[in-house]
């Protein structure tokens, strides 16, 4: 395969201002993270800045900073009906996978599990974007308050 010039001009372009983006993108992560895990809605947050994470020891060890996709369990009283429907009531995320990008996603995973655990159905997946880290949550709380009125 061969990049053609156009291709590697932008590479060189974006490579600019990663530094940048990625401080903006582990600051809002790291605060919308934070926020989940005081939700009652939420059993776990499965982030590796965060002790609570099983990895986190090697993440502390091997990395100085975190990037903006992490997961979050529910807690066990939500169905996966309610966890896809909490997915698709989010405004500003969109719907998919990501391996990190500038854009918020979101997506449950209904079959994911994590071993030892019983986090099947109750796993959705973020990456959290450059938009406002408030707006985001905002978003969020929106969608928690569909859950609530089910």
């Amino acid at each position: 395969m061969v990049a053609s010039p156009d291709d590697c001009n932008l590479a060189m372009r974006g490579l600019q201002t990663l530094g940048v983006r990625l401080e903006a993108l582990e600051r809002s992560t790291l605060a919308i993270a934070t926020w989940l895990a005081q939700r009652p809605e939420i059993e776990i947050v499965l982030h590796p800045a965060f002790p609570s994470c099983p990895g986190h020891e090697y993440w502390k060890r091997d990395f100085t900073g975190s990037a903006s996709i992490f997961s979050i369990v529910f807690a066990p009283s939500f169905s996966p009906e309610q966890v896809n429907a909490f997915v698709d009531a989010l405004k500003l995320f969109k719907i998919g996978y990501s391996w990190g990008g500038v854009t918020s996603l979101a997506l449950a995973y209904p079959l994911l599990d994590r071993p030892g655990k019983r986090y099947a159905g109750r796993i959705a997946r973020l990456n959290i974007g450059l938009e406002e880290h408030e707006d985001l949550i905002d978003d969020l709380t929106a969608a928690f308050a569909t859950l609530t009125t089910r």
